[in-house]
């Protein structure tokens, strides 16, 4: 997450490896997915990912998170998403559940960038749901 002043907006972006990321969108679909065959799957990323990663500001109100897009690397997807940010950053409440549901040992990093802070906060099963700050 990083922080673009002028555009006043956490710049988000998300890296999974694509054979769980499809793992995890088979699961919730019920049905087998193929994220490097033909045809987008924007929908289905936007709704996996907005179900498994929120933020919430210092009170307690539930910040829009708008999808981007997404690029394939070789072996992963990059997940790009955009979170208006017009009041100063107070820190918050994130969740970050991401594949969680598929793998009990999965880690999560965040790197939070903020007017030249950055912070590191790590997810895990039992801690999808942490306080963020930069100071």
């Amino acid at each position: 997450m990083q922080y673009d002043p002028k555009e006043r907006t956490f710049e988000i972006s998300i890296r999974i490896f694509t054979d769980d990321f499809e793992k995890a969108l088979a699961e919730a679909t019920k049905s087998k997915v193929n994220l490097n065959g033909p045809g987008k799957n924007d929908q289905l990323i936007e709704k996996y990912v907005q179900a498994h990663f929120s933020y919430a500001n210092a009170q307690k109100q539930a910040k829009p998170i708008k999808y981007i897009g997404y690029e394939v690397e070789t072996d992963a997807h990059w997940i790009y998403l955009e979170m208006p940010y017009n009041e100063p950053f107070k820190g918050g409440s994130l969740k970050q559940n991401v594949l969680m549901e598929m793998f009990d040992d999965q880690v999560n990093m965040v790197n939070v960038q903020y007017q030249g802070h950055k912070k590191t906060f790590v997810f895990r099963k039992n801690q999808s749901i942490q306080d963020i700050w930069v100071d």
